[in-house]
């Protein structure tokens, strides 16, 4: 095996498991709002998640390199906390219903990738304009018919 396709293998790999950690997350997320509703939610996780900011910063800065300035990020950049936000709210809300656990998450990759391929056709957020390919469109195509499975026909 080559070092790039170990690289790329680790990063699938990589991908996939965040996948899993984002359906934990879904699932604790609404835990923590049947007991004190989608707002209070978020603002557990964001707050659990800003203590592991900083001890992650504590650790990893012991160990930074010297040297290397990073150019800042785009003001924009900075809005992410804010769909961060609205996603702990709204996926609290929908996976106490029943869409369940599954349908959130399916609908969830759906709008993905509804985003994502609109931002790489108009170039969005400074991201290159690039033409879809078959397999894109085919692989969404997939994943709204898997979502409207786990939907409407998943139930016994």
């Amino acid at each position: 095996m080559t070092q790039h396709t170990t690289q790329k293998t680790h990063l699938v790999l990589i991908a996939f498991l965040t996948g899993g950690l984002l359906t934990i997350m879904t699932l604790l997320n609404g835990q923590v709002a049947l007991g004190g509703g989608a707002i209070f939610s978020s603002w557990v996780a964001h707050g659990v998640g800003t203590v592991a900011a900083i001890i992650a910063l504590i650790v990893l800065f012991r160990r930074r390199p010297k040297g290397g300035a990073r150019s800042p990020a785009p003001l924009w950049a900075y809005l992410g906390g804010i769909s961060g936000a609205l996603t702990v709210i709204l996926t609290s809300t929908t996976v106490n219903t029943p869409l369940a656990l599954s349908g959130t998450i399916a609908l969830g990759l759906a709008g993905q990738m509804v985003f994502g391929l609109s931002a790489d056709v108009l170039g969005l957020f400074g991201l290159p304009k690039r033409r879809l390919a078959r397999r894109e469109l085919f692989s969404f195509a997939m994943i709204c018919a898997g979502s409207l499975i786990i939907i409407y026909l998943g139930r016994v």
